[in-house]
């Protein structure tokens, strides 16, 4: 594929607000996860909650798209002057040369908890002021970044389980290649709701304490929520330097093996790698860092290292999920941000709250920041269903860049 400048981009979860916050805590390997106080959940589990969205408001022009989704992709956009460069975007090709793709698995399905236990008690209708098509709506995150900007261009919401986030990098990237749009606007974000944490309780998925991708010791799943947040550009857009994020490689597969359980041997994981590394015109080795998947549940860290392995001679890995926790629609977003910040600052991020990577698995699973002179680093994104998703991103000079 044709290399696509990442401009510029944020992300905002529980290990901090905005890039410098983030990177703050990947380097000390430092967890965001705490427990569980999310109203109404009474569960025994830990949590990625972002706080002080209960108090940021969507502005009143867009009062409509109110919901906690919407609340924190605007929390997001705002950091890193990251609205700023859209608007400077803006100038540059036009409000209708510029897509919006995001990436959601709930939007803001909390909306409609709160409207049922809200509903008429002799009727059981919704009250009149929740609005499904601007909250809850899968579309509504598209919409309210679209609006957001006053952008005209196409606008996508995918909805692929926790692959979401990194689909829309594929999304955007065909309708830049077609001439369709001249830049996009990438995303994912996800929030906590009742919905998601009962929902893997019922599959006995959440763990108890902070999630431990790859330990010897991991016994499920912590939820987060995020909001991440890119700028894709063609690579002839004239304003990048050699230290430019690039966007080298991208590769999609639906292993179709269960609707919660991946391939026990990783096959569509193997899939979307290879995919990956074949569009960036890259080898194996030429891969410095990986971001894996990695959501500490027994069987999916084991499925996606029976696919590293197949692929990678220890190459240097880890899970940021127990910085951020599991962010669901919005983790493949989230971490091709963390992909980028590896590259720009020449890190390789440690797995927090990982002590003792299971040797069964054969992984060089790192559990120290550590510097490295990285190239080219791969982010994983795997989903229900088996819809998964890898992104390869590279410095000038890798691959077919």
């Amino acid at each position: 594929m044709n290399p696509l400048l990442l401009t510029h981009f944020t992300a905002t979860s529980c290990a901090g607000r905005g890039l410098e916050a983030t990177l703050a805590a990947l380097s000390a390997a430092r967890s965001g996860l705490a427990p569980c106080d999310f109203e109404g959940a009474a569960l025994r589990t830990f949590t990625g909650r972002v706080a002080g969205i209960e108090d940021a408001p969507i502005r009143a022009e867009l009062a409509e798209f109110d919901c906690r989704n919407n609340r924190l992709a605007q929390l997001a956009m705002t950091q890193d002057a990251f609205d700023e460069r859209v608007r400077e975007a803006i100038e540059r090709y036009d409000a209708q040369r510029i897509g919006v793709f995001m990436g959601t698995s709930t939007a803001g399905i909390l909306e409609t908890e709160l409207a049922y236990q809200r509903r008429d008690a002799q009727t059981g209708a919704l009250p009149a002021d929740f609005n499904y098509a601007t909250t809850h709506n899968p579309y509504s995150l598209a919409g309210f970044v679209r609006a957001y900007f006053g952008l005209r261009g196409p606008a996508v919401s995918v909805s692929s389980a926790c692959s979401s986030g990194a689909k829309v990098f594929g999304s955007a990237r065909r309708m830049l290649e077609t001439g369709l749009i001249d830049a996009a606007v990438v995303g994912g974000v996800d929030t906590l709701c009742l919905t998601t944490l009962y929902g893997f309780n019922s599959l006995e998925l959440l763990a108890p304490g902070p999630c431990k991708p790859f330990d010897v010791k991991r016994d499920g799943i912590s939820i987060g929520e995020a909001a991440a947040f890119g700028l894709l550009e063609r690579d002839a857009a004239g304003h990048a330097d050699d230290d430019t994020i690039r966007l080298l490689g991208i590769g999609e597969s639906s292993d179709a093996y269960h609707m919660s359980s991946p391939h026990p041997e990783g096959l569509g994981a193997r899939m979307a790698m290879e995919q990956a590394l074949a569009s960036a015109g890259l080898d194996a080795g030429d891969i410095g860092y990986v971001n894996l998947h990695g959501t500490a549940t027994p069987s999916n860290d084991a499925a996606e290292s029976r696919a590293l392995t197949s692929l990678f001679y220890r190459v240097p890995c880890s899970s940021t999920k127990g910085a951020t926790g599991h962010t669901l629609g919005a983790a493949g977003a989230l971490e091709a941000v963390i992909a980028a910040l590896a590259l720009r600052h020449q890190m390789i991020p440690a797995g927090a709250t990982t002590s003792e990577p299971d040797p069964a698995l054969g992984l060089d699973y790192v559990l120290e920041t550590r510097g490295a002179p990285l190239r080219a680093v791969l982010s994983n994104s795997f989903g229900f269903g088996g819809t998964n998703c890898s992104l390869v991103f590279g410095r000038k000079g890798a691959g077919s860049a």
